[in-house]
C-alpha cells in the first residue's frame, strides 16, 4: 500500500458530464490505499482461504425480481461483447450480455479463465464481493473523495492523473478504447480487455491503473451531482439484470429498487467516442447486485497517526 497524506483539493469537474459538477474543495485525512487493484491472484488467495462465492456464482432470488421470467434467473454476470454494428449508443444491450457461467474464475464465459491472467485486477465482483474481501484483509472501500484525491496524484485540478494530454508525446498512460467504441477496437496501448495492474506507469503517488483498465468500487452511495445536500439514491427503479449506464433506469419494472454505489476511474471501455470518464473527476452508478467484465477495486486503511512510507 502506499500512504497518501491528507489535503484539501478541488473535487470535480464542470466541463463533462453534469454528475461531476459542480468542482467543489473537499479535504480528506491521511490514508493507506493499495499501490494497484486487486488482482485475480489476490481475490484467488481470498476464496481459497474462506471458501467465499460471489454474487456473480449464486442464481439470484426470483423474490428480489418480480416480474423477471423463470428462464432469466440463472446464476451469471455481463460481459462485453463487440458487436459487428451499432443502431444506437444509447442502447447498451447491444454489447452488454448477461451470460450464464461468467464470474471471476471465468470473466468471458464459462469456457475462459484466469490461468494466464494472475496479475490483472479481478472483475465480476458485486459490492458486496468487494467489500467481503476488504474485510478479511482488515481494509476497507475508499470513499470517493479518498479516491478521486489519490487518483490526482498531486494533481489538482489537472484533466487526467498524469496531466491535462491524453496522450502525451503519443504515450498510452492507460488501458483505455482507442477506435470507434463499441464495434472498431485499434488496441494501439496493447491491450484489448483487461491488462497486467502495472502495465502502465504509475501517478505521482505512485498509484497504477487509477484511470482505464477496470472501474473501482468507493463506498459512497451515488448522487446525481455533488452539492452536500444532494439527497443520495440508495434506492431507485433499476433493471434487474443491472445495466451497466449511469442513470440507466427501467420504466417497465418500477418495482425492482437496487441501492447503487459511485463507481471511478473508468475502464479500457472507455473511448473519445462514447464513454470519456477516463479521468479522476469521472463517476458513474452501479448497482450493488451488479458485476461486469470491467469492474474491479482497491482497498484502504485509515490509520490515526500512520506516518509516510509504504506497505
Amino acid at each position: 500500500m502506499v500512504w497518501i497524506e491528507g489535503g484539501t483539493f478541488r473535487m470535480g469537474s464542470n466541463d463533462h458530464y453534469p454528475e461531476e459538477a459542480p468542482v467543489h474543495r473537499v479535504s480528506v485525512d491521511g490514508f493507506w490505499i493499495d499501490r494497484t487493484p486487486v488482482t485475480n491472484r489476490q481475490f484467488k488467495d481470498f476464496v481459497r482461504a474462506t471458501g467465499y462465492v460471489t454474487t456473480a456464482q449464486v442464481p439470484p432470488d426470483p423474490r428480489d425480481y418480480p416480474g423477471a421470467l423463470p428462464h432469466m434467473i440463472y446464476a451469471g454476470s455481463l460481459v462485453f461483447s463487440p458487436p459487428r454494428r451499432v443502431t444506437d449508443l444509447r442502447d447498451w444491450s447491444q454489447w452488454w450480455t448477461f451470460m450464464k457461467g461468467a464470474d471471476w474464475r471465468h470473466p468471458y464465459g464459462p469456457k475462459s479463465s484466469i490461468n494466464v491472467s494472475d496479475n490483472h485486477p479481478v472483475v465480476h465482483v458485486s459490492f458486496a464481493d468487494a467489500m467481503a474481501f476488504a474485510k478479511w484483509t482488515g481494509k476497507d472501500l475508499p470513499t470517493e473523495a479518498e479516491w478521486e484525491f489519490a487518483a490526482r496524484g498531486g494533481l489538482d485540478g489537472e484533466e487526467y492523473a498524469w496531466g491535462n494530454a491524453l496522450a502525451p508525446g503519443g504515450r498510452h498512460m492507460a488501458n483505455i478504447w482507442q477506435g470507434n467504441f463499441p464495434t472498431e477496437n485499434l488496441g494501439q496501448d496493447g491491450f484489448e480487455r483487461t491488462s497486467p495492474v502495472t502495465a502502465f506507469p504509475p501517478n505521482g503517488y505512485g498509484l497504477y491503473d487509477m484511470i482505464g483498465n477496470v472501474w473501482e468500487w468507493t463506498s459512497d452511495w451515488w448522487s446525481t451531482r455533488h452539492e452536500a445536500d444532494a439527497p443520495k439514491a440508495c434506492c431507485i427503479p433499476q433493471n434487474p439484470r443491472g445495466g451497466p449506464e449511469a442513470g440507466s433506469l427501467d420504466p417497465c419494472q418500477p418495482d425492482i429498487r437496487i441501492p447503487r454505489k459511485v463507481l471511478k476511474g473508468g475502464s479500457h471501455l472507455c473511448a473519445p467516442n462514447y464513454c470519456r470518464r477516463y479521468r479522476p473527476a469521472a463517476r458513474h452508478a452501479e448497482p450493488v447486485d451488479t458485476s461486469t467484465s470491467h469492474v474491479g477495486f482497491r482497498c484502504v486503511v485509515r490509520r490515526t497517526g500512520a506516518s509516510e512510507g509504504a506497505a
